[in-house]
């Protein structure tokens, strides 16, 4: 048998007094801080996650432009490289062209239509690649393509029209690349 005395601490409080009262705005504001703990690891986690998609985005990012330096620097470096492959036809036609030339009974007029099929194998690669010709003979003069070189006294042509070509020029895909020099009618 428990002779023991009841300790009032071990009673609860009066509902209404001041110490129940208080007891409970503690019990509430426990509640309270347990809810807002919970809250704070959630966002904690949330946070977390969203660093770690940072950061693997950020290293995906780099990656990305790693690779796109890597392909850049290769399309630059191997940019050519086509247009190399078939200019090496014209390159063999003109090695077996000068062969052709050392042999003491070479025919000039074979030598001459080599010549003339490696020019036009010249132009055809050349086309195939955007290359044109600037042929401005007998149109007018336009600075963005011609150079003039000389002005010539022309009564038969309107002036600044191009009389004679000295040298061709040539576009790239529309750009100039190298204007013609041409000679341009003038006021007689």
């Amino acid at each position: 048998m428990d002779n023991r005395t009841p300790d009032p601490a071990d009673q609860p409080p009066d509902p209404g007094s001041p110490a129940a009262v208080a007891l409970e705005a503690i019990e509430q504001h426990a509640a309270t801080l347990a809810e807002l703990n919970a809250e704070l690891d959630a966002a904690r986690a949330k946070a977390d996650e969203h660093w770690d998609q940072l950061l693997r985005a950020r290293a995906e990012t780099e990656n990305l432009r790693r690779r796109q330096a890597a392909e850049l620097e290769k399309a630059h470096k191997y940019a050519l490289d086509s247009f190399v492959r078939e200019l090496l036809q014209v390159h063999d036609s003109l090695e077996l062209g000068v062969a052709a030339s050392l042999d003491p009974g070479a025919d000039l007029a074979k030598l001459r239509e080599g010549n003339e099929l490696t020019l036009k194998l010249l132009g055809d690669v050349m086309a195939r690649f955007g290359v044109a010709p600037v042929e401005p003979e007998g149109l007018p003069f336009n600075p963005e393509f011609h150079q003039a070189m000389s002005v010539q006294p022309r009564a038969d042509l309107a002036p600044n029209t191009v009389t004679a070509m000295l040298q061709k020029g040539y576009t790239l895909n529309g750009r100039l690349v190298r204007p013609a020099l041409v000679m341009v009618s003038g006021a007689a």
